[in-house]
């Protein structure tokens, strides 16, 4: 079992920046990759921000916006955000791959509300 924790959420003004975080608690099952989702309604949840051993990847609309890293020896994922638009706007979920039992799973943080004021 893998249980996230995440935090950061909150309230902020167009051009501001906000830095979710999310704590995975686990020691017994290999994590492969974590990552960063967002939801509006009535949208499908889209994944903003991933990080593996590859390296990072973002989708087009946060480039150079966002940025993700990781604490391996935490189980932590942050993301950094800066230049906040209000279209950023949504609840954040963290996401986590991993494997146990030779089966390949994934996990998901409680999501976190990000609000972006013009």
């Amino acid at each position: 079992q893998v249980q996230l924790v995440e935090s950061g959420g909150g309230l902020v003004q167009a051009g501001g920046s906000l830095r979710l975080s999310c704590a995975a608690s686990t020691s017994i099952v290999i994590i492969d990759a974590m990552g960063w989702a967002r939801q509006t309604p009535g949208k499908q949840r889209e994944l903003v921000a991933t990080i593996t051993t590859d390296g990072q990847n973002y989708v087009d609309s946060v480039k150079g916006r966002f940025t993700i890293s990781k604490d391996n020896a935490k189980n932590t994922v942050y993301l950094q955000m800066d230049n906040l638009k209000p279209e950023d706007t949504a609840v954040y979920y963290c996401n986590v791959g991993y494997w146990r039992s030779g089966t390949y799973l994934n996990a998901w943080g409680q999501g976190t509300q990000v609000t972006v004021s013009s």
